[in-house]
């Protein structure tokens, strides 16, 4: 007799990026370039290219040195080790437009939050305070565009899930004072790490996690055990942009849910398209 068994999970997709739709934001996941010495973290390009220019430029200083020494230097000589300087300290306040500093981030969320607001709301483990999502440097108000020093201003957002609520703050960096608070309902911003993490912790917890399981032992030939075996990436739920959703998802949008995808670490992609975790809730769900 012939059986044929579909799973929702099982497809192991090597060398292949997965684009996420039907969310509320598009995601597209682009599979990371060899690591070494072609990266370049700040954007330029390296290289070939790259490395000729060093060479001539080494080349060059050299044939200075072979000059002023009265000719002594010898072709194929090893350049001299270069060196690097040190990068400045950090200052503890940010000037103008410059990014926050480490110190300003950290005073951010000190000011934001009273410990009365902090010890009321709750993280996406359950854990007192609510869950931090981004700290950016605002920008500058229209009547102070002219100004030689405007303010240095900065936003934090947090996820109440006690109240499945946005939770928004604007702190003047200045004078410490929380300047603009906002409370919004059904906005969903994107997932920071530790939600995907956590989503992914509860997909491996649940009844739906068997397959992703399979799929890792067919792969890797081990058990998966950890979501650290994992890189998982995730995005915004919503159920009123959905067709057929499951009853158990039916309160994402209001509720904050969450789309996984995964990929072992340094191994290939695994189809976890049709799960999402409902953070709110806690609970797992299938689409499709």
């Amino acid at each position: 007799m012939h059986r044929t068994v579909r799973r929702h999970l099982g497809k192991v997709l090597a060398g292949a990026a997965i684009a996420v739709t039907g969310t509320a934001v598009m995601i597209g996941v682009t599979l990371p370039g060899p690591a070494g010495a072609a990266d370049d973290t700040r954007g330029g390009r390296t290289g070939s290219a790259t490395a000729a220019g060093s060479t001539g430029g080494e080349q060059s200083a050299q044939g200075d040195r072979a000059a002023e020494d009265g000719g002594s230097a010898q072709a194929g000589q090893a350049p001299e080790p270069g060196v690097v300087e040190a990068a400045p300290a950090e200052g503890e306040q940010g000037t103008g437009r410059d990014p926050l500093t480490d110190a300003e981030l950290e005073r951010v969320e000190k000011l934001a939050l009273t410990p009365s607001q902090f010890a009321g709301g709750r993280d996406v483990e359950g854990d007192r305070g609510p869950q931090h999502l981004a700290t950016n440097l605002s920008e500058i108000q229209p009547s102070e565009v002219d100004d030689a020093a405007p303010p240095r201003r900065a936003d934090i957002s947090y996820y109440d899930y006690k109240r499945d609520a946005l939770v928004t703050k604007t702190v003047n960096l200045a004078t410490g004072k929380v300047e603009r608070t906002g409370v919004l309902k059904g906005v969903q911003p994107s997932p920071t790490r530790a939600e995907n993490r956590e989503a992914t912790e509860l997909i491996l917890a649940s009844p739906h996690g068997k397959g992703l399981k399979e799929d890792y032992q067919d792969a890797m030939g081990k058990p998966l055990t950890s979501v650290d075996q994992l890189w998982v990436n995730g995005g915004i739920y919503r159920a009123d942009r959905e067709e057929n959703v499951p009853a158990a998802l039916a309160k994402c949008g209001e509720h904050r849910c969450v789309r996984v995808t995964s990929k072992v670490v340094n191994g290939p992609w695994i189809d976890t398209r049709d799960l999402v975790v409902d953070l709110s809730a806690r609970t797992v769900g299938r689409i499709g």
